[in-house]
This record gives C-alpha cells, sequence and structure tokens, in this order.
C-alpha cells in the first residue's frame, strides 16, 4: 500500500510488520523511521518525517491510550516517550499529519488532531509537574545522529532493567556510542518562545531540534513548509 492509498482508504498499518521492543522507543522509533521509507509509506530519505521526544524535569509525563497500562483509560506516568510525526502536505484538501505511536492503542498511524485530543488531552488538569514538552528532531538527522548502548537500561551492578533488542546497539555516523540523554533531558526553560520561521528552520538544522510546550505542537507542524 503507498502513501496515496493509505490516506484514500483511511485505514491502519498492522504494528506486528514493525520492530518493537517494549521500553526501548527510542530505538522503535529510530528503525520505524528507515522502516515507513522501505516500505514507500514516507519519504524513502525520511524527510516528512520528525521524531519527537516527550519529557519534562522530573521524567513524569501523563499519556493515554497506552498499551502497557493497565487501566480503563490506558494512562501510564512515562519517565519519556518517543514518536514519530509524519508531515503531510498541504494542497487544496490537505491530509492531517501523522502520529506513528507503536506504543498506542488508537490507530496506527493516529491524525495529530486525535492524538493530541486522546493521548496528551490538554484539557485535562493536571499538576504543574506533569507538563509535558516536545523535543522535536527531523528524522533524517536524527538517524545520522542519534546513538544508544543501552546503559540506561542497566542497574548499579550492571543487570538488565528490561530485556534488549537482539540486533546491535545503534551507533551514530560520527562513532558515537551514547547520547540518547541529551535528547531526552527536557526541561522548562529548554522551550522556544513564540513560533515562525526561525524556529522551524532550526528543527531542520539542529541535532537535538527545537522544544516546544504542548500548547505549541499542532501549530507548530501547521507552520512547516
Amino acid at each position: 500500500m503507498t502513501t496515496s492509498e493509505l490516506e484514500v482508504s483511511g485505514s491502519s498499518w498492522d504494528v506486528s510488520q514493525f520492530q518493537h521492543t517494549p521500553f526501548y522507543c527510542e530505538e522503535n522509533v529510530y528503525l520505524l523511521c528507515k522502516e515507513l521509507g522501505t516500505k514507500g509509506i514516507a519519504d524513502a530519505q525520511s524527510s516528512d518525517l520528525f521524531v519527537v521526544f516527550i519529557s519534562n524535569e522530573k521524567k513524569q509525563i501523563p499519556l493515554w491510550h497506552q498499551k502497557a497500562s493497565s487501566r480503563a483509560d490506558g494512562v501510564v506516568l512515562w519517565d519519556y516517550h518517543v514518536i514519530c510525526i509524519q508531515r503531510k502536505g498541504r494542497g487544496d484538501s490537505p491530509s492531517p499529519h501523522l502520529v506513528w505511536d507503536l506504543d498506542s492503542s488508537l490507530p496506527f498511524p493516529c491524525p495529530l488532531a486525535r492524538y493530541v485530543s486522546e493521548t496528551i488531552r490538554p484539557d485535562f488538569q493536571t499538576f504543574s509537574e506533569f507538563q509535558r514538552y516536545f523535543r522535536i528532531v527531523h528524522a533524517p538527522v536524527f538517524l545520522r545522529c542519534f546513538a544508544s548502548d543501552r546503559r540506561h537500561m542497566k542497574d548499579s551492578v550492571g543487570n538488565w532493567l528490561h530485556q534488549p533488542p537482539l540486533y546491535q546497539p545503534i551507533v551514530a555516523e560520527d562513532g558515537t556510542v551514547h547520547n540518547l540523554n541529551d535528547y531526552f533531558d527536557i526541561r522548562a526553560t529548554d522551550a522556544v518562545t513564540g513560533t515562525g520561521a526561525d524556529m522551524t528552520n532550526e528543527v531542520f538544522t539542529k541535532k537535538l531540534g527545537v522544544v516546544i510546550t504542548e500548547s505549541q505542537l499542532e501549530e507548530f507542524f501547521s507552520q512547516i513548509p
């Protein structure tokens, strides 16, 4: 199925067709971006894809409709989470931007507006320490620069907290073996103010992209050329 066929049919993809290791969302999204290009769902160079890290200083972010939840509403308090957002063309009848979240029980992919409404739920009143921030990185930049040797998944004596994927750890093109913390270490002071061309240009050029608030998310993607 091509991208246009997916848009016309409105159908979802079978999430089992994509690599998924529980608790390794950053690696899952790394492989997802590559696979979307290989399958012809996204641009072959992943230029229409954006990797989004969601976190905050407390490392406590509530997200709904998560498969890992034991609650009816699917809420999970993650330390951080990673999703992929696919930018769609504008034109006379533009398709909605799509969210690819391998851990979500919503349609896969899910229109951005629905994902924001049902997973992020900005209308749900939470304490300030649960405020979520979004680091947006252009996927081609992420695929070149990201690295993880999975050290964050080991306890103080070197035992695995969660079993790692069977494939080898991801190494950046420049030989860096671990920089995951740089991506999910997000503080309120990192969030940019305002919108516009300067901010969108930065997401295409900076290794760590830009950090925005949840109230800026939909507007941000509506302004990307």
